[in-house]
């Protein structure tokens, strides 16, 4: 399906039936992933693996709105992030299409859109669904998010197929890399402290460690540039 940046609205049910339509028949069960991409940190290829990945926590902050849109930045400020997730048949590794991927994530100063006690109810930014191309591939436009109090820096994501939801869970990024872009605007003007990967509940204790995103440099300048992260999801349909 050919991605749609302007925003256009379908409810749950219907995002779900897309799905459903064209993967219920031809998916079997199983356990399975592999991995790809060249990260900032050990700029090696990884290896194809076979493992289902493990869940995380759905957390606070989910809204049922089935937005299909890829661009979701919606005008909040921050360093660019293009998203690539691939999502695999967990018996087979083979892509899965037309799965609907579904991620939210706070903006640069930790406050998430379209709740009544951050103030932002209505609001729909760092919202979106993407349905899966002929490679398994979901793709956002978002930007790195910010942080908060109690918990590193992370994106929720969801992923439907056969009409079912087969993953809940969360992205991760590294210390180093979440340090450097909190020292840029509009981030530095967060105030609250930088909870570490190693003390995050959900990361330490979920196996977050398997959802990490693999980022790399789309040019010299953080601001300007950003970053393109990756990651593959292996589900048991």
């Amino acid at each position: 399906m050919t991605e749609n940046g302007h925003g256009h609205r379908f409810t749950r049910r219907q995002t779900i039936g897309f799905a459903g339509a064209a993967a219920a028949g031809a998916l079997v069960g199983g356990r399975a992933i592999w991995r790809s991409g060249t990260s900032i940190a050990d700029g090696q290829a990884r290896t194809p693996a076979c493992v289902l990945t493990p869940e995380q926590t759905e957390g606070p902050f989910y809204v049922d709105l089935g937005q299909i849109r890829s661009r979701i930045v919606a005008g909040r400020p921050g360093v660019p992030l293009k998203l690539r997730i691939h999502v695999v048949d967990a018996e087979t590794c083979k892509p899965i299409k037309n799965a609907a991927v579904d991620i939210w994530h706070c903006d640069a100063l930790g406050v998430y859109s379209d709740e009544s006690n951050q103030s932002t109810s209505g609001e729909t930014w760092m919202r979106g669904v993407q349905l899966t191309d002929s490679n398994g591939l979901a793709r956002f436009r978002t930007i790195y998010p910010g942080h908060y109090v109690g918990r590193t820096t992370h994106i929720h994501a969801k992923v439907h197929t056969g009409g079912k939801v087969v993953h809940t869970g969360q992205f991760f990024f590294t210390d180093r890399l979440s340090k450097e872009v909190y020292r840029l605007s509009p981030y530095k003007k967060d105030t609250q402290s930088y909870q570490a990967r190693a003390t995050d509940q959900v990361y330490s204790g979920e196996h977050g460690s398997s959802s990490v995103l693999k980022l790399k440099r789309r040019g010299s300048s953080l601001r300007r540039t950003g970053l393109t992260g990756t990651i593959t999801l292996g589900v048991a349909t």
